[in-house]
């Protein structure tokens, strides 16, 4: 199964518990099959019980990738559809940051995680658990990247997205923040720096200052630098926001 695999069966970290483990539970076994070591699922809970040797709390690329997968997918049936738009949007992401080969790995997965019955409260109390909140950031600006992929974000997809940001702990304004950037509105470019259009070109500037610190891309460096190109995108949606609040103000 190519690099996508390696990533899964290299790096597993804590995904490989819960219900994010049992989601993946398929894809796991047929990866660690003839190791030495044995992967077994509770038959009460559905969740793995055991943990391979290569276990670390630490998030993991191959970690990430899977809660990223589970919740996109959470998200492209909240509409009870599931449209080629939304499809092609995963694949040309991965596309462009893992190679063609990772993305049709990537896409094979998400199909068979569309048939699964997904229990996005649990999946997220599991991130919010173990993931940090730069990492849980970026998730949340990918699954509006999906949303939008059909060009416009329908109210049942913003509202799973909205309850997936609660679920896994992400702030009031963080989620606004995040949400202006697909969603846009008069204020957007304000809410993108989590400010009101009141506020003075000092807090203007010292507003920018704290979320160019907060999305700068080296906050999940840890991730691999496959996951640094998407956090740029993010990075430059800040940028873009301050320097259309600059132009308009005339802030030198």
């Amino acid at each position: 199964m190519g690099k996508y695999s390696k990533w899964i069966g290299g790096g597993l970290g804590w995904a490989v518990g819960g219900p994010i483990g049992a989601i993946f539970g398929f894809i796991i076994g047929s990866i660690v099959d003839g190791s030495t070591t044995e992967i077994q699922t509770g038959r009460s809970t559905g969740y793995f019980q055991g943990r391979p040797s290569g276990y670390s709390a630490r998030t993991t690329t191959g970690g990430y990738v899977m809660s990223l997968l589970v919740l996109t997918a959470a998200v492209m049936k909240a509409d009870g559809r599931v449209l080629k738009s939304e499809l092609d949007y995963v694949k040309k992401f991965m596309v462009q940051n893992f190679g063609e080969a990772s993305a049709v790995e990537a896409i094979r997965m998400l199909r068979d995680i569309l048939n699964q019955n997904i229990p996005v409260n649990e999946v997220c109390r599991q991130i919010q658990q173990h993931m940090n909140y730069s990492a849980r950031l970026q998730l949340l600006h990918f699954l509006f990247g999906i949303a939008q992929a059909d060009g416009v974000v329908d109210p049942t997809e913003q509202n799973t997205i909205e309850q997936i940001a609660m679920q896994m702990g992400i702030g009031s304004s963080d989620y606004q923040s995040i949400q202006a950037m697909f969603v846009h509105d008069t204020h957007a470019d304000y809410k993108i720096l989590e400010i009101d259009s009141g506020a003075t070109n000092e807090e203007v500037k010292k507003a920018y200052r704290r979320m160019a610190m907060k999305y700068h891309p080296d906050k999940v460096r840890h991730l691999g630098e496959d996951f640094q190109k998407a956090a740029n995108e993010k990075f430059r949606k800040v940028n873009q926001a301050y320097e259309n609040i600059k132009k308009e103000r005339k802030i030198a």
